[in-house]
């Protein structure tokens, strides 16, 4: 019989999001994000690739990459509200973690698992903020997927794009619990 720790269970079956626009200063310092960072870093890595990396982005840069993204939203014609909202995640941000994937060149494994397990980073990252007591929330949007803004932004290779953004700082409230999945309806049992 297996050995539960059902503080670790308990934790993930209640794990609730950040909305990023909640969360406030402080944000962690650099010795109190390290061992968020490093436990992300523990996700499965199919070939032990390292498909990701990390850039974040401290309360300084928010103003830059805010600007960024609006310049580059009105290049791709975004309509002023949009742009706005897109916007927000810098204007308001205290600390994020850009989470890049890395495609590595490899014959051994399919191109898709390096994906899977650059997302696996981003879930942990997200849920080592979290169980570390801070605010945290996972955002993409087009300064994610608007490559013009990565290569400016980052200086990202052409083998490199972002994942996604997980804000972490101090939260103001706990959200409301939101409709979970009926697991009834995602789960199929195979018996034979």
């Amino acid at each position: 019989m297996p050995t539960p720790n059902q503080a670790a269970l308990d934790f993930l079956l209640t794990r609730r999001s950040r909305p990023a626009k909640t969360l406030q200063a402080p944000a962690p310092s650099r010795e109190e994000l390290a061992p968020i960072l490093t436990a992300a870093a523990r996700t499965p890595d199919h070939g032990k690739l390292e498909p990701w990396r990390f850039i974040v982005i401290e309360t300084g840069a928010m103003a830059r990459l805010a600007d960024l993204t609006e310049k580059h939203a009105r290049a791709a014609g975004l309509p002023d509200e949009k742009i706005e909202k897109q916007r927000q995640q810098f204007d308001q941000g205290h600390l994020a973690v850009a989470v890049i994937e890395v495609r590595r060149e490899t014959k051994a494994l399919p191109a898709i698992e390096q994906t899977y397990s650059t997302g696996a980073v981003c879930l942990a990252l997200l849920n080592a903020a979290l169980a570390s007591g801070w605010g945290a929330n996972w955002l993409s949007g087009f300064p994610a997927h608007n490559r013009s803004f990565t290569e400016e932004a980052f200086g990202l290779a052409e083998n490199e794009s972002v994942a996604g953004y997980i804000h972490i700082a101090t939260e103001t409230r706990i959200p409301p619990e939101r409709p979970r999945p009926d697991m009834e309806s995602i789960t199929t049992w195979l018996s034979t």
